[in-house]
């Protein structure tokens, strides 16, 4: 079954636009896209997935960075990362709004498309 959330995803290259969009939000699918075993960082009502492997021999994910500084966390970020919402332990959710209000401000661009 597909379990298809929300996300805010930031790719490594800088070539590569950041998105929000639906997908699929499986342990699985989200290893395909960080392209590697997940490492996963909780932060109140939030969550950033990870290349777990990848942590210390990639070029830095520099608006990744910015994104977990604005939000009080100093953390080196390397390959592509899915930010997605979080409740309890284990639950993971649409990503929070003010999250992405949050990258929008640091990009100067709008990620979401207004509602019909």
């Amino acid at each position: 079954m597909l379990s298809h959330l929300t996300a805010l995803y930031i790719p490594e290259r800088l070539s590569e636009s950041v998105t929000v969009h639906s997908l699929d939000a499986r342990h699985a699918s989200l290893q395909i896209i960080v392209g590697g075993g997940l490492e996963c960082i909780a932060q109140g009502d939030w969550q950033v997935y990870l290349n777990a492997d990848t942590q210390k021999a990639a070029e830095p994910n520099i608006r990744a960075m910015q994104l977990l500084h604005e939000t009080g966390l100093d953390l080196p970020v390397t390959g592509n990362v899915v930010f997605l919402g979080r409740t309890g332990l284990n639950h993971d959710t649409d990503v929070p709004e003010h999250l992405v209000r949050c990258a929008e401000a640091l990009l100067d661009t709008r990620l979401t498309q207004p509602a019909a």
